[in-house]
């Protein structure tokens, strides 16, 4: 052990009369500790909470979206085939998106999102089969010349209908007469109900085979508006959307998830950002009592410096003997930080302990991500704070002068 750490090793085992100093020395690891911790926790329920909120958000929509400046895709079959011959892409699938108002048997009305979609391929693309409570998509096709319809929860309970029940479509898509346009009814029967856990989802939105989809948004033949594409590694969607830009020519409209979510997920980032910087003001407060821990400690020792000096040291071995003190209060601080943080961590995502409302939220529980490259860097900043917090007090402990500080005793 070099002299400095051995000299600095033993002013941090305080003497009797040292105790309030090494009271403050501890305070100042609890105080990075806690900052570390916090920052950890934090920040791995805030990063479980946005991968929770982007599968929801995926969950019923797809990857990428697909579709032909000027109007709708007259042969979407050729597409399809192109497009899942490109690496990267799992699955496609046509999709129709058309307005209406839905009305019930007991006079209830709202209006809905329609999406048609191919009952064969669209669960390979979205998951929505897994968020079915009653019915499947295989009975989007319907009985007895009545098409199927797939509701959400919310959008079935405000209309009062269930599975089996009857509503009717009504789409301003209709024909051009002399009294104006003349709208498009279509009744359908409620084959099923889905629940995503997300209230503009489920209150808005409902689900019908092709068909029905031409026959509200008044597309001939078998054109749709688009197709939704699955790909296989979500983190690389753009990657994927630029090979499928590049592969179908400029006169395609490729956006992959990020795209059309870009404004919700931006916010998130900064909120992240945000969260970062006000609990590094933890770490900052605790910091300040390394501060005064150090220069209590100077202040104490300023004989014991001055005869040091007296001996040969040079002012860069005094400045590091304090600067050891000040690292050991830092890293050891850290290290109990990070310990804590993923101790809390793991416990909260195994055993579920903090459950949520889920009429509120999208998931039932506290969700907890812990990410590496989060902890690094909160680790590395936690490091970089307290060290810059022992360079004032190592300077004033290196300008002191043997002559001054001896002259009274």
């Amino acid at each position: 052990m070099s002299f400095e750490r051995f000299v600095s090793f033993r002013y941090l085992r305080a003497k009797r009369r040292q105790k309030f100093i090494s009271l403050i020395s501890l305070i100042s690891v609890l105080g990075v500790a806690v900052g570390v911790m916090a920052l950890i926790v934090v920040l791995s329920v805030y990063t479980g909470f946005t991968e929770g909120l982007r599968d929801q958000i995926i969950g019923i929509n797809a990857h990428i979206l697909v579709q032909q400046f000027g109007g709708e895709i007259d042969r979407p079959a050729l597409l399809r085939q192109d497009v899942e011959q490109i690496k990267g892409v799992t699955a496609a699938t046509p999709y129709i998106y058309a307005q209406a108002l839905i009305t019930s048997g007991g006079g209830q009305s709202s209006g809905i999102a329609v999406r048609g979609l191919d009952p064969a391929s669209a669960g390979r693309v979205i998951s929505l089969e897994t968020k079915m409570i009653s019915g499947s998509l295989a009975d989007l096709n319907g009985q007895q010349d009545m098409p199927g319809i797939v509701l959400g929860k919310e959008m079935a309970a405000q209309l009062r209908v269930q599975q089996g029940g009857k509503i009717r479509l009504i789409s301003p898509n209709g024909p051009l007469t002399p009294m104006g346009v003349l709208p498009k009814v279509q009744t359908c029967v409620v084959s099923g109900i889905f629940a995503t856990g997300m209230y503009e989802y489920d209150s808005t939105m409902g689900f019908v085979n092709l068909d029905t989809a031409r026959r509200l948004a008044g597309i001939e033949g078998e054109g749709v508006h688009g197709l939704e594409v699955r790909v296989a590694d979500i983190d690389k969607a753009n990657l994927t959307a630029a090979a499928i830009r590049e592969r179908l020519g400029q006169t395609y409209s490729v956006r992959d998830w990020m795209q059309l979510n870009q404004n919700l997920f931006a916010a998130l980032k900064l909120e992240k950002i945000g969260i970062f910087i006000a609990l590094d003001l933890i770490i900052l407060v605790a910091s300040l009592n390394i501060i005064s821990a150090l220069v209590m400690v100077v202040m104490e020792k300023n004989k014991d410096i001055a005869i040091l000096k007296s001996m040969g040291a040079k002012t860069g071995s005094i400045m590091r003997i304090f600067f050891y003190q000040g690292a050991v209060i830092g890293l050891g601080g850290t290290a109990l930080g990070v310990t804590l943080g993923l101790s809390i961590c793991a416990l909260l995502k195994r055993y579920k302990i903090i459950e949520l409302p889920s009429n509120v939220y999208p998931m039932s529980t506290m969700p907890v991500k812990v990410v590496p490259i989060d902890v690094t860097v909160i680790a590395v900043s936690a490091i970089l704070i307290t060290l810059a917090a022992t360079l004032y007090p190592s300077w004033k402990a290196s300008r002191i002068r043997p002559a001054e500080a001896l002259s009274y005793e």
